[in-house]
């Protein structure tokens, strides 16, 4: 048993969804009851993909509350609140943690690149001011720093550390901390979902789940079901969509630009963050077809 069975299996990070230039708190609510009645286990808002950077302190604040009344105790809510300064996100953690979320997801300090001791006492300083459990979410394609395994080790005995959100790419350094560790370690990108999952990963916090959570959960219960060939199936399903939404621009742009294709959003995105260009949505509006989804 991993420290933090109860995110095991899927979470979805949110979009935020924008009109106008505000935050639609109605359109909110509504992906909301989407990812409720899918089954989804944890609900993850103002993360990368919930276009944090672009948020007022105001706005972050509001967003969790309103994920956090939403969803009522149905689902886990586990919110972003990392920083590159400790003081705030210490502040952002503590005010998730007052407003009722289960979990704070808290990502590497990115830009001033502290070292393996200023990461562990960044994440330490938080895990002891907080009883809510933080998952570490490591990204260091968006941060510029890799938060070593043996980083990861030393904060693991910590109690209030509980999760890491991997988005290293690398299996070798995931495979490091399940051996050593009993963290719950969730995918951070969806394609590598089966691949971590069969190394000893618990589940994934996913972008395209926000579109198709109902088959990213067939996936992950083929895996704990020990159903191979169909995680397989799953996953070659998956896969273009997956790929699409990482690499056809930076996410949240081509994930942004489907819930607009399927009814779902304006598709709006706040600067710098401009939409996925004519030959992108073109890419994009042949794989949702080609999945059955438009």
């Amino acid at each position: 048993m991993t420290r933090a069975e109860e995110y095991a299996g899927l979470s979805v990070a949110l979009t935020t969804p924008f009109r106008d230039g505000q935050v639609d708190y109605d359109r909110l609510q509504e992906q909301i009851e989407f990812q409720v009645a899918a089954g989804t286990r944890c609900l993850v808002p103002v993360g990368t993909t919930g276009e944090s950077p672009t948020l007022s302190h105001d706005e972050h604040e509001r967003v969790i509350g309103a994920v956090v009344e939403s969803a009522a105790g149905r689902v886990k809510v586990m919110a972003g609140t990392g920083s590159n300064s400790t003081a705030e996100a210490l502040r952002l953690t503590r005010w998730a943690a007052k407003a009722g979320a289960d979990a704070a997801l808290v990502v590497a300090p990115y830009y001033n690149k502290p070292t393996q001791e200023g990461m562990f006492h960044h994440f330490k300083t938080l895990a002891e001011a907080v009883d809510i459990p933080i998952c570490v979410y490591n990204i260091p394609g968006r941060t510029g720093k890799n938060i070593e395994p043996e980083t990861i080790i030393r904060l693991a005995q910590l109690p209030g550390i509980t999760m890491v959100k991997e988005a290293t790419g690398q299996m070798d350094q995931a495979s490091h901390i399940i051996a050593e560790t009993d963290l719950t370690v969730l995918s951070g990108d969806d394609s590598l979902t089966l691949p971590l999952m069969a190394i000893g990963g618990r589940g994934v916090i996913s972008v395209v789940g926000n579109i198709i959570p109902q088959d990213m959960l067939s996936l992950i219960g083929a895996v704990e079901e020990g159903d191979l060939q169909t995680a397989r199936q799953w996953h070659r399903k998956l896969f273009p969509l997956c790929r699409d939404m990482l690499g056809l621009a930076t996410n949240p742009i081509p994930i942004k630009a489907a819930m607009r294709l399927l009814g779902r959003d304006t598709g709006d995105l706040r600067m710098p963050m401009t939409p996925l260009d004519a030959a992108g949505e073109a890419k994009l509006r042949s794989t949702l077809a080609g999945y059955g989804l438009l």
